[in-house]
């Protein structure tokens, strides 16, 4: 089976689109509900990503520009998102098709059980034959207006929902090479994709920013077993294109096996709160054997953090090679390191492996 026959044969998609092309082109609505239409036709469910609330904000609300104030940004945001909801419920109204606001922050899917019940509500609405839409919400969320990015947020929800395919629509063909021709496909983003980028940004300032953000999307949807697709949202018929499996876009292959969606979480959508350092001989056991990371292989600890946060895996060089749930605070962690079990104190035991192999996740951040 040829790479576009799988994406041919994806049945549960992420499409993202963003603020650009929803300021630009009022038809995009309508384009999206038609092919989200023959999508559902051909027994696929479709669940959208969505900026374009604080774009649609500034205009609702009279401002010639972008404000720079954290809370107009939140004011705008907060006016922009029933606007945009409209414009989508207009245009899925003339497919028979409803649909439903999903905002969502960063802290809703760091936290194991919010983003569970995330997950739930957006597998009930799929159930009851509504299109989630999808977006941060940042009219609450200052970080997230900041720092926010909704390409991530889709390849965030990717694992959520068990996406095959997660589709990010720029205002590009695709990954362009030095010569602006489009990439067709990327099997290692390193090599295959992050080269065209880093190439145009010392003779570009503009975009180069944005495909970034678009690779490292794709990037961790395929880690998570999804293959991506960047394509452009002006294309006529896009998206159908893409589901038929034509040659569109720039494909992402997804990696399989694909990681699980806990470990999709502990690598991508947790922020790390410290950092383990490890000797050469437990580097390359957890490099090479995928093994526990016990009191004896630590040489250091870094940071200030609790049982059941996430932590950085360092080589002894400082390399990071993975991420990982640690089962202890940084001052335990800190007073055993580099302890052979037979020396742990009685109150101690509890903390003979710092991080499991079950929560660790290596080689991907």
């Amino acid at each position: 089976m040829s790479e576009r026959d799988q994406v041919r044969r994806a049945r549960r998609v992420v499409i993202k689109i963003g603020s650009r092309t929803l300021a630009s082109d009022p038809g995009v609505y309508v384009r999206i509900a038609a092919a989200v239409a023959s999508a559902r036709r051909e027994q696929r469910t479709v669940v959208i990503v969505s900026s374009g609330a604080i774009a649609l904000g500034v205009r609702r609300l009279g401002w010639k520009t972008r404000p720079r104030e954290m809370a107009k940004l939140q004011a705008a945001a907060a006016a922009g998102q029933t606007a945009l909801m409209l414009l989508y419920e207009q245009a899925f109204r003339a497919e028979a098709i409803e649909v439903a606001q999903v905002l969502l922050t960063h802290a809703d899917l760091a936290d194991r059980v919010r983003g569970n019940n995330a997950r739930a509500a957006i597998q009930a609405l799929l159930e009851a034959g509504a299109v989630p839409i999808l977006n941060e919400n940042d009219s609450v969320s200052v970080e997230e207006i900041k720092f926010g990015d909704n390409d991530q947020l889709a390849a965030l929800v990717a694992p959520l929902v068990d996406a095959d395919l997660v589709v990010l629509l720029s205002d590009v063909d695709g990954v362009l090479d030095a010569g602006g021709v489009r990439v067709a496909v990327v099997h290692d983003v390193a090599r295959d994709a992050l080269p065209h980028v880093k190439a145009k940004v010392a003779g570009s300032t503009v975009g180069t920013g944005g495909m970034g953000s678009k690779i490292e999307a794709a990037r961790r949807a395929t880690i998570s077993g999804a293959d991506a697709i960047v394509a452009d949202a002006r294309r006529p018929g896009v998206i159908e294109s893409i589901l038929a499996g034509e040659d569109v876009g720039t494909l992402f292959v997804g990696r399989k096996p694909r990681l699980t969606a806990k470990k999709s979480w502990i690598a991508f959508t947790l922020r790390p709160r410290g950092a383990l350092v490890l000797d050469s001989g437990a580097a390359e056991a957890v490099q090479a054997r995928g093994k526990s990371i016990l009191p004896v292989g630590v040489l250091g600890v870094r940071g200030d953090f609790r049982a059941g946060d996430a932590v950085r895996i360092l080589a002894p060089d400082g390399t990071e090679i993975g991420r990982g749930l640690v089962r202890c605070g940084a001052s335990d962690a800190a007073r055993i390191a580099g302890q052979h079990d037979r020396d742990l104190g009685v109150g101690d035991v509890d903390h003979a492996v710092l991080v499991h192999r079950d929560d660790l996740v290596v080689g991907v951040t």
